[in-house]
């Protein structure tokens, strides 16, 4: 991703890679200034996370032996231009008792995985899906 695989050594990158740091129009941190934001030179998606620091933090914990923890970050990184209000809708489902069936979530997965290609997120959903119908979590609790 970087060319050079990056290390725990490299962790916290803004401080000891911010050759690697970039925002999603390709600015540099050295381009965030409080003068560039009073000059509107860096817009709010300039401030928001990308799937490229996901990922690169996601190199980072498999190279400090956290596997769990850069699966997140590779999840992250899949979701980072899905609709907020997609995520939402998708978060109030996995919710125990809020689906109302297997086949709801399922259709969730396929939605992040067609839609958005995030295919990590919808192998999640499915595998919370099949622990949802062996816990009997489908049903109505509220």
């Amino acid at each position: 991703m970087t060319g050079k695989p990056l290390t725990v050594a490299d962790y916290p990158l803004a401080e000891n890679r911010p050759d690697v740091v970039e925002t999603k129009a390709g600015k540099k941190l050295d381009d965030i200034t409080l003068d560039a934001v009073i000059s509107d030179r860096v817009k709010l998606e300039d401030l928001r996370i990308t799937d490229r620091a996901l990922r690169q933090q996601a190199e980072i914990a498999t190279a400090a032996g956290r596997p769990t923890l850069a699966a997140n970050f590779e999840r992250g990184a899949e979701l980072v231009d899905v609709p907020q209000d997609v995520i939402m809708r998708i978060y109030e489902l996995l919710r125990p008792g809020r689906a109302s069936s297997r086949q709801e979530l399922v259709a969730a997965a396929r939605e992040l995985r067609e839609t958005y290609g995030a295919e990590g997120v919808a192998a999640f959903i499915e595998e919370a899906a099949d622990v949802y119908e062996r816990r009997s979590l489908y049903k109505k609790r509220f």
